[in-house]
């Protein structure tokens, strides 16, 4: 039933995306009704999850236990809320138009006041302490005044650039090849400021009442509000890299993309780690909900799709350039460190600039003459890189780049002797089940196998095998897609598990024993020779 709700969610949008699209004219004075419920396909899609996984918790804890992560256990719904609860989720005010979006667990923990269980009784406002929700306006404020900041700035530079300046005929004559990438950049920038804007506000709006808050901090003495942060306009501004940006934009987009999408379809797991394997199907439903989820119009998927090989690139580029200025440990940095680390700031900067264009301007031809202003530099780019990384001298090249890579020294392992424990040590060693964050960020330990985790973290969501907004790395779509295509045309090389390996054996060992029949039928069936 979840894929059910999702697809006819989708599919109402959609309608609404085509119905604006080819029916409508666009005026600046009408608000568009898609924004708000793009957000109502995040909230509603992700409750017909959560209520389905908690109706797996009752029937089936151990399935329930093994099947999802962390996130998703956390946010199970095992009671359906009246009708009052859902329509209050579904239009809560502050986050009605433009988000952020958040499950409904955390929304009822809100309601209930159980989300501030662990705010210390001395933190509390109020003579008599009785108040659960500590004081936020300072914070909410900071956010509010930072969201009218960046409207401000957005209104002074709109008119001094724009997108008619970069269609103008006069663009290209009057300024250098240098100039217009710059502007590019610029614009991306003007572009952003009205979604930092507007998702300030509405952060501020959230922390004010109170669901953004997300934890006590006993160590530092420190709370925190980013439980429905959306943007992190620090990280995504001096990012240098394109995933790391792209984690850092519309973070709750992401969460929603992969904890009721991605993870969704996959069905096998591997067999040693037991972590869930995702593969081309995967991969391809999430691009296609985040690319339909957006829009219908062109300039979407004409930025999906470069942002899917200026991924690919920037891993390759990171691969074989990045060990010549420091090891993986951090062991041996290079002086000229913090000179790759501008370089790699400016060229992913530079290419965010050419690469949303289309997202703003949306139209295919108008797309295509933005980008033919400065000479499709970005594409001719990425199609060299993945010539000279990803062709026939791809082994030469990699082992040229190899020779100039830092190598951290090897520190020799002292063998332990072991020695036997004295019975306290035995007894102390006996593992307290107890609820914590796991290593893998997968699953957790729960004293109960019947319980639901009480864990928020949104560090989950930096798993590099997830596509950030389901733009996948063009690479590893690549090899997704073609081992599907082997696990489809042949079977017998896989087990029912997923796992290639033993399957694979298994399959030569019976091809040899078939080429050893046929060639002992083929030997006995020689005719002998007569004297």
């Amino acid at each position: 039933m979840p894929w059910v709700n999702l697809c006819a969610l989708m599919g109402f949008l959609c309608f609404n995306h085509l119905k604006a699209q080819f029916f409508e004219v666009f005026d600046a004075s009408k608000m568009d009704i898609t924004g708000a419920q793009m957000v109502l396909v995040m909230k509603l899609s992700s409750f017909g999850w959560s209520y389905q996984d908690g109706q797996l918790l009752i029937s089936d804890p151990k399935k329930f236990n093994s099947n999802l992560n962390t996130y998703q256990k956390s946010r199970a719904v095992t009671n359906h809320p009246t009708f009052l609860s859902f329509v209050s989720y579904a239009f809560f005010f502050p986050a009605l138009v433009t988000g952020p979006a958040f499950d409904y667990a955390d929304y009822e923990k809100f309601i209930m006041t159980d989300l501030f269980e662990d705010v210390p009784q001395s933190k509390r406002p109020g003579r008599r302490r009785k108040r659960k929700i500590p004081r936020s306006g300072r914070i909410a404020a900071k956010k509010v005044v930072g969201g009218l900041f960046w409207a401000a700035l957005w209104m002074v530079l709109k008119p001094r650039l724009n997108v008619d300046m970069l269609l103008s005929q006069s663009f290209v004559t009057d300024h250098s090849f240098l100039y217009r990438i710059f502007f590019l950049w610029i614009l991306g920038f003007v572009h952003r400021l009205k979604y930092y804007a507007v998702w300030s506000i509405a952060e501020g709006g959230c922390i004010l009442v109170g669901i953004g808050y997300n934890g006590y901090d006993k160590k530092k003495d420190k709370f925190y509000w980013n439980r429905v942060q959306n943007i992190d306009i620090f990280a995504f501004e001096t990012g240098q890299n394109c995933h790391a940006c792209l984690e850092a934009w519309n973070q709750n987009t992401n969460k929603w993309l992969k904890n009721y999408v991605y993870l969704r379809t996959v069905t096998k797991r591997d067999p040693k780690t037991g972590k869930l394997r995702p593969g081309f199907i995967s991969t391809f439903i999430t691009f296609l909900t985040s690319a339909f989820w957006h829009g219908t119009m062109p300039g979407y998927y004409l930025t999906f799709v470069v942002g899917s090989v200026l991924q690919a690139t920037g891993k390759i580029y990171r691969r074989n350039f990045r060990p010549m200025f420091i090891t993986a440990d951090e062991s041996i940095v290079s002086p000229y460190k913090p000179l790759y680390d501008i370089v790699c700031y400016l060229v992913t900067q530079l290419a965010f600039g050419y690469t949303v264009q289309p997202f703003v301007i949306l139209e295919f031809k108008k797309s295509l003459q933005a980008w033919s202003t400065v000479y499709f530099y970005i594409h001719i780019g990425s199609i060299i890189t993945l010539l000279v990384f990803d062709g026939p001298y791809k082994k030469k090249v990699i082992e040229l780049c190899a020779k100039y890579h830092y190598v951290a020294a090897k520190i020799p392992e002292t063998p332990e002797i072991p020695v036997k424990p004295t019975v306290v040590e035995q007894i102390a060693r006996v593992p307290v089940t107890r609820l914590e964050k796991p290593e893998d960020g997968s699953a957790s330990v729960s004293a109960d196998e019947g319980s639901i985790p009480d864990y928020d973290d949104q560090e989950e969501l930096h798993d590099d095998a997830v596509p950030a907004l389901g733009i996948p790395e063009l690479d590893k779509f690549k090899e997704d897609f073609d081992e599907f295509r082997i696990e489809k045309d042949l079977p017998e090389w896989f087990n029912e598990d997923g796992s290639s390996k033993e399957a694979m054996i298994r399959a030569f060992e019976e091809l040899r024993e078939d080429a050893r029949s046929m060639l002992h039928n083929t030997t006995s069936s020689k005719p002998e020779k007569k004297d």
